[in-house]
């Protein structure tokens, strides 16, 4: 198996995949401002514990934003927003691991050092650390290149390496803002089909924001559709079910495409009037 192109192989849950089984978003009649720009306007949403919901919506509308307030990094204008049954920023923080749009890894450690730095800022030591992630480099398809740094690694092999970092840091909510955007479009998709798997496997609660319908569809139970700004639920779908899982069958299912067509319809009309 190639480290690149490999599937993710299925093996023992990490200790975190069990540890919140109670871990669910809950959003009601949440809004958000920047001074007078109205960034988000009375959203609710609800998301059960390892499920994993979508966010689509126009350049602009306030998607990232979302994810930042679900992840504790800004307090909402107004609303609640409760994470495991909290509703405290730094409480919800604590319980959520953000991944950005960017790996964000460090050019200067190697890769088994950076899969381990949420592990570091928690405080275990070095070689726990490094044995914690390092178990994982198999499943993830990086066997071997424990020592590499950034700049020696593909695009889709840094992904996998933000990942795990994610993953390791031990939190029962993933929040991940377009974590694929800047891949080509092989390597994206069989990031995806890795993801899938990968979360099939360790299963967590996720919210993924993405500007791809077909790759939302494909990744989530369900996707919610926001307007242009200010963000406002303007449609919610389930992904079919069961989901195949080769990628290239399951976007290509005549069920799934239509779903794909809803919700581009659904994007099309929030998109009236967007304001960039």
């Amino acid at each position: 198996m190639s480290a690149e192109t490999g599937q993710f192989a299925a093996g023992p849950p990490s200790p975190a995949a069990g540890e919140a089984p109670g871990a669910a978003v809950s959003i009601r009649g949440l809004g958000h401002s920047y001074g007078k720009l109205e960034a988000i306007e009375r959203l609710d949403l609800e998301l059960p514990a390892h499920g994993v919901l979508g966010l689509v919506g126009p350049s602009g509308c306030g998607k990232s934003t979302l994810l930042e307030l679900i992840a504790g990094l800004q307090q909402p204008s107004t609303g609640e927003i409760e994470v495991g049954g909290v509703g405290d920023p730094a409480e919800r923080l604590a319980g959520c691991a953000f991944m950005p749009q960017r790996d964000m890894l460090l050019p200067w450690l190697a890769a088994i050092d950076n899969a381990a730095l949420a592990l570091r800022n928690r405080g275990v030591r070095r070689g726990a650390a490094r044995a914690e992630a390092g178990r994982l480099f198999k499943r993830f398809g990086l066997a071997g290149f424990e020592r590499a740094r950034p700049a020696e690694l593909s695009g889709g092999m840094r992904q996998r390496v933000a990942f795990l970092r994610t993953l390791v840091a031990g939190k029962p909510v993933l929040a991940l803002d377009e974590p694929f955007a800047s891949l080509d479009a092989i390597t994206r998709a069989e990031m995806q089909a890795w993801l899938a798997a990968a979360l099939a496997a360790d299963p967590r609660t996720v919210v993924l924001v993405s500007h791809d319908v077909e790759e939302a569809l494909y990744l989530s139970d369900r996707v919610a559709v926001l307007s242009a700004r200010p963000a406002r639920v303007v449609g919610q779908l389930s992904a079919p079910v069961p989901r195949a899982y080769d990628r290239d069958a399951a976007v290509t299912d005549p069920a799934f495409v239509a779903v794909r067509e809803r919700a581009m319809h659904a994007l099309r009309d929030g998109a009236v009037g967007c304001a960039g």
